[in-house]
């Protein structure tokens, strides 16, 4: 499958062509997705099945079809749309016929975010779309249309229901229940925590898919987030999203053929139960994915149907339709597609001995709009590109000891900025100066060690990011130097608001030991640079200030401190052992978030 965010969209083998009805708006974007690219399957290049009958009532040879065709068209999710083609077939070869019209019942595989899209249109597109029937894979994508604004069709009965489950290569499922113990939300989003690189990370890989693309990835992603939001761990989710953002399949498809891939981390991923059975039973692979169902519970795809013809006509058929769907015949034939129905009755196609169970796993609460919404929007946040130039103390107190660690103040710290570099990716840019008194001649109290720039970027013929782990294992503190953070907040702020970069999240980040500004010779003053900071400081492109501020003495500067991270929309944080330096990246990471109007 083609493209990171592919995951939909089955090709035509199995289906006919049929040109468009009318042409629709991509209208407002609901998610990341390119409005032309939505338009251009909407109008018609996936194609249609559609079996041309007579007339007839739906019963035996059709009468009266004098009156033309009135088509129906369904358009559904790629994943159940085989199941609702066979439907569609057996319908149409029964010859129903409707106000002496003959109907015929095309079947189209499209996303569901695409559709929303579509339906999500302004002025006189809105609501519209190519079809008369839609069935997404799940009634989120309406929460989520109408908690942003948008005011789509209701969506009425489900036909089908398939739970989201974590999924593993037959051959690592014991060694991942050895690692992980029963299958579980908390132990997955632990392993893909990006701020414990030496928990369960170093054993197990987890592999997800795009939750602003996907049914299934936001489906784990909301059941993972209200089991640790439960148990008080909300910094390790933001750790799982921001690792697991780097780890997305391209398509449901892509990810479970991955499971098979030999590592030495067991990889483990996520899926609807029906995906799991639709793998295996199309590619046969030579070590069945099996489904592993979360002992927390989980959350099921619901398939509802939602009915957007205008025309009364075409409505009531496209309901009769769905009746069809409703009904024993079409209930059996999407259960041997590898869906449960909607009160999770499993048919013979999840058999118990390939792994899936009988009874439908326990439901999680099913999620709310506002939590849907606000979790694609962290996502989107989170992985937002970085523009960071970090700032190090190295006035003479970083050369005092760190009881217990073996080392000094300036050692710990460094160590803890090269472990915090890993946590940004290749496209991130990002600068170092070291900060003291004096430190490039007289009165400039900076001097840049790295300039800001991309971590894949070389410098000299070295990546950036390779050198600034060099640079940062070689930084010393400077004996007899004072801290001189006002100056070099304020010539740091004038570099990074020049160079401002609107797709990224940009950010100085200081990491000092004193107790705010120590400049004997001069310099700005905590009022003049509070007030430099806010005449600079603009809403609309904004740069923050986050200040780790540790070591005895950084309680009495936490006024000047909290004044100047404040005054950019940023933060002040003082913490009693330098090691909890480690626990503030989780800090700033929730911050992309929110910024530039975060709350206290």
């Amino acid at each position: 499958m083609g493209g990171r965010h592919r995951t939909d969209d089955s090709g035509a083998g199995d289906y006919g062509y049929r040109p468009p009805r009318r042409r629709t708006s991509a209208g407002r974007v609901l998610v990341p997705l390119a409005g032309s690219v939505a338009l251009a399957v909407l109008l018609g290049v996936a194609a249609f099945v559609i079996v041309n009958r007579d007339d007839g009532k739906g019963q035996g040879q059709a009468q009266g079809c004098a009156g033309g065709e009135l088509a129906v068209r369904v358009v559904a999710a790629p994943d159940i749309a085989p199941a609702v083609s066979a439907v569609a077939q057996k319908y149409n070869a029964a010859k129903p016929a409707a106000g002496g019209k003959c109907v015929r019942v095309g079947v189209q595989a499209q996303s569901a975010p695409r559709v929303a899209n579509a339906l999500a249109g302004s002025g006189l597109t809105a609501g519209r779309t190519d079809a008369d029937l839609w069935i997404p894979d799940s009634r989120m994508w309406l929460d989520l249309m109408r908690a942003r604004g948008a005011k789509p069709p209701a969506a009425e009965d489900s036909i089908a229901a398939s739970p989201v489950v974590l999924a593993a290569s037959q051959d690592v499922v014991g060694g991942l229940r050895r690692t992980l113990g029963e299958p579980s939300w908390a132990q997955v989003a632990a392993a893909a925590d990006v701020t414990d690189p030496d928990g369960l990370a170093k054993q197990v890989r987890v592999v997800t898919l795009d939750p602003r693309q996907n049914a299934a990835g936001l489906g784990a992603a909301l059941a993972a987030a209200g089991v640790l939001r439960a148990g008080g761990k909300e910094d390790r989710l933001i750790g799982a999203l921001k690792q697991l953002s780097r780890s997305l399949a391209g398509s449901p498809e892509s990810l479970l053929a991955s499971l098979d891939v030999k590592s030495r981390r067991a990889p483990v991923g996520v899926a609807t139960e029906q995906g799991v059975w639709n793998f295996n039973t199309r590619q046969k692979p030579a070590s069945p994915v099996v489904p592993l169902y979360p002992q927390e519970g989980t959350v099921s795809l619901d398939y509802p149907l939602v009915f957007t013809a205008t025309d009364a006509a075409t409505k009531g058929a496209a309901k009769k339709f769905a009746a069809e769907l409703s009904g024993a015949a079409g209930q059996k034939i999407i259960r041997d597609h590898g869906f449960r129905t909607p009160d999770g009755k499993g048919g013979a196609a999840l058999a118990e001995d390939a792994g899936f169970a009988a009874e439908p796993p326990k439901a999680l609460a099913a999620p709310d709009a506002k939590a849907a919404a606000a979790l694609t929007q962290s996502w989107s946040r989170l992985n937002l590109g970085t523009r960071l130039l970090a700032l190090f103390d190295v006035s003479g107190t970083m050369a005092l000891p760190v009881p217990g660690a073996g080392a000094d103040r300036m050692r710990v710290i460094s160590r803890i900025g090269t472990e915090g570099l890993r946590l940004f990716p290749p496209d991130s840019e990002i600068g170092v100066w070291e900060f003291s008194t004096h430190l490039d001649g007289q009165g400039t109290d900076h001097r840049e060690m790295v300039p800001v720039g991309p971590l894949a970027e070389k410098v000299g013929g070295v990546l950036r990011k390779d050198l600034l782990a060099g640079r940062l294992a070689e930084v010393r503190a400077r004996p007899t130097g004072d801290t001189g953070l006002n100056d070099t907040i304020a010539a740091a702020y004038e570099l990074m608001t020049e160079d401002y970069r609107a797709d990224k999240i940009n950010t100085i980040l200081v990491l000092t030991d004193g107790a705010g500004n120590d400049d004997p010779d001069g310099g700005l003053s905590d009022e003049e640079v509070v007030r430099k900071l806010k005449e600079q400081y603009d809403p609309a492109k904004p740069v923050s200030i986050l200040i780790i501020a540790f070591g005895p003495d950084a309680p009495k500067g936490r006024a000047r401190m909290d004044a100047i991270a404040s005054a950019t929309g940023g933060e002040l944080f003082i913490v009693k052992d330098v090691l909890q330096v480690r626990k503030i990246f989780v800090e700033s990471m929730k911050r992309r978030i929110c910024a530039p109007h975060c709350e206290d």
